[in-house]
């Protein structure tokens, strides 16, 4: 087997972190001390999807310059500030697109992330191996990796699998929002109960070949046949905890108590409806007055 490991993982890095002041704050003169030693790895960034659609120059990577202030939330200047030290770019196309293609949009998400890769080799490094990220962290740079969010891209083909994998996909979330044909999603209907015995194949040429299984947006029956299956351990790229916001998306306790003993991480989104009580019950509330 393939190995691809990760010192660290987080989702979204605390953007003001830099500026905070580690000599009177013990906690993240600690975290600072840390963060120079070992490289954060923000498992989730949806930027080669917001380049796509940006509004003034849709799929434009020239067009969308990171050592300027961009509209979204990623730039240099703020990945330095949080010190970020790899990141999974989302090679993400909706699960709803079918009839367009989900190979041609696929392969144009990997072109806007490697492109993206490509123009700043002052701060991003292409990185396949944990031991790439590492190096590129000792150089100074963001070891960057791909991360395909949703098993629909692979059109129900283990050889489609293999070769996002060879283009770079270092993880794949197993669905998007819709439920395919061998895993159930979270925010749609559950079919299958989980995997179907396709869907147990996949996870287990997943972890043949060295890529990730990413359990966010799946469902629970999903996250737990995925659990049953894998020799290796899984990450939720952008999941939050069930007992603390009941959100459909999040992570019940029945499955966090299982992680440990597989050594899987589940990286925490900093999008409030997922950690808010409060923020989400506003959310639903608004959803019914529409």
């Amino acid at each position: 087997m393939r190995r691809f490991l990760v010192l660290a993982f987080m989702t979204v890095v605390a953007p003001r972190l830099s500026t905070l002041d580690a000599q009177t704050d013990p906690h993240m003169a600690r975290a600072k001390r840390v963060l120079s030693t070992t490289p954060l790895v923000d498992g989730h960034n949806d930027l080669p999807w917001a380049i796509r659609e940006a509004t003034a120059a849709p799929h434009d990577v020239e067009a969308y310059d990171l050592r300027k202030k961009v509209p979204g939330h990623t730039d240099l200047a703020r990945l330095k500030q949080g010190m970020v030290g790899g990141q999974f770019w989302s090679i993400y196309i909706p699960g709803e697109i079918k009839d367009s293609g989900y190979a041609r949009v696929q392969l144009e998400q990997i072109d806007i992330a490697r492109r993206v890769i490509a123009k700043y080799p002052e701060r991003f490094q292409w990185a396949l191996t944990s031991d790439a990220v590492r190096a590129a962290f000792k150089a100074g740079k963001i070891g960057s990796m791909l991360g395909l969010e949703g098993g629909h891209a692979i059109e129900n083909s283990l050889g489609a699998l293999r070769v996002y994998y060879d283009l770079g996909a270092r993880y794949m979330t197993l669905t998007h929002n819709v439920t395919l044909d061998w895993a159930d999603a979270a925010l749609d209907s559950a079919r299958h109960g989980g995997l179907t015995n396709f869907g147990k194949e996949v996870v287990r040429e997943m972890n043949r070949v060295g890529m990730l299984v990413d359990l966010s947006h799946v469902s629970p029956g999903t996250m737990s046949d995925a659990l049953d299956v894998t020799e290796a351990p899984v990450i939720f790229s952008h999941s939050g905890s069930r007992e603390l916001v009941d959100h459909k998306r999040n992570i019940p306790d029945s499955i966090l108590a299982r992680l440990p003993k597989n050594g899987g991480v589940v990286m925490v989104p900093f999008v409030t409806s997922f950690v808010s009580k409060e923020v989400k019950a506003w959310g639903d509330a608004q959803t019914q007055e529409a």
